[in-house]
């Protein structure tokens, strides 16, 4: 088959590799239909975390079961499923707490290799999220949106849970990536009155007031802080979404927050410590980690897409074939797309 690997910072590249077997009973084998880049791939592409050469690369995909375990009994071959990057067994405490993206039993390296034509996914029977029907039954904006739910959009949903947003709140999203776009649906989904999203870009600051925002803040740094608390009337935030992760962005975050408030924050941490005294002078809570992406597309993601409530595909503003992998992912550093998608199969 083919699978999109990690040659250098840059450099990706499409190589010819064993297409995978089932290794254990509650494995399934699937055949992906689409992928696509994610922001946490540019860590790694840009050299500033380190991946090992040649290693398997992607996280998010759809496709149909080809084969299953002798242990899974919920899922069959030939199931249209999301397949999220978490592979959470649905039985231990942290599954059973909503915290699949912690289950200690998703198996060594889960996030690997879906950038490619066939994969095995682990824990299959809980962890994989079915659709009903096949992919002929749904349209290319319906299969986008399908998509962003093995990821991008339950980690949206995920900071905004954490941070605990409730109708008729002020919400601040840092961070205008496809994470943080997913976020101001999420927000608009929880009941947020006013959603203010923190962009520069004026394709992704469109694409947030279409998603539900009502205010965009351009500013950084302090420019920001004081922007957002003129239009908060100097109360600050009920909640704040950070999905950025950097050092600014989660400081930022907390100086947009009135007393009281919540971040929840997504963005993957790129500073090994970090500073929590600011929290303690304004009772700020910092939550969130690894999205609950089956545990939020069961109980209420998946849902909100077929009833067409929600339509997060629309962060797809470039498609590629598998073979454009290079191109997919020189789209996304150097901003020309939103989220790049990989058309793999029909």
């Amino acid at each position: 088959m083919k699978a999109g690997i990690f040659v250098e910072p840059g450099r990706v590249a499409i190589t010819e590799a064993d297409k995978p077997k089932l290794q254990d009973e509650g494995d399934a084998l699937i055949r992906i239909v689409r992928a696509c880049v994610c922001g946490s791939d540019l860590w790694w592409y840009r050299g500033i975390s380190s991946k090992e050469s040649e290693s398997r690369i992607g996280h998010e995909a759809i496709g149909l079961v080809e084969e299953v375990g002798s242990a899974v009994s919920q899922i069959q071959k030939g199931d249209f499923v999301i397949v999220p990057f978490t592979h959470g067994c649905g039985k231990c405490a942290a599954c059973q707490a909503g915290f699949d993206g912690n289950c200690p039993h998703a198996g060594s390296d889960p996030m690997a290799g879906y950038q490619a034509e066939y994969l095995r996914y682990r824990n299959a029977d809980w962890g994989l999220v079915k659709i009903p029907g096949q992919p002929s039954d749904y349209s290319d904006d319906q299969l986008n949106s399908f998509l962003t739910l093995s990821d991008v959009m339950a980690t949206g949903y995920h900071a905004a849970a954490t941070a605990e947003v409730r109708k008729g709140d002020t919400v601040v999203v840092m961070g205008d990536g496809a994470v943080g776009l997913c976020g101001v649906i999420a927000s608009k989904m929880l009941g947020a009155k006013r959603i203010i999203a923190m962009s520069r870009h004026k394709d992704r600051q469109e694409l947030a007031l279409a998603f539900g925002a009502t205010d965009i803040v351009a500013e950084r740094g302090d420019e920001a802080v004081e922007r957002v608390m003129e239009l908060t009337n100097g109360d600050g935030a009920d909640a704040i979404l950070e999905c950025v992760g950097t050092e600014t962005s989660v400081e930022t975050a907390v100086k947009v927050g009135r007393p009281g408030a919540i971040v929840g924050r997504v963005g993957v941490p790129q500073k090994a410590e970090m500073n929590t005294n600011a929290l303690f002078w304004k009772n700020i809570g910092l939550r969130g980690g690894i999205a609950s992406v089956t545990t939020y597309d069961k109980a209420v993601l998946l849902d909100a897409v077929l009833k067409g409530e929600i339509n997060p595909g629309k962060v797809f503003t470039k498609r590629f074939r598998l073979e454009e992998i290079q191109e997919a992912y020189e789209a996304m550093d150097q901003r020309t797309a939103i989220k790049s998608l990989l058309v793999i199969s029909d």
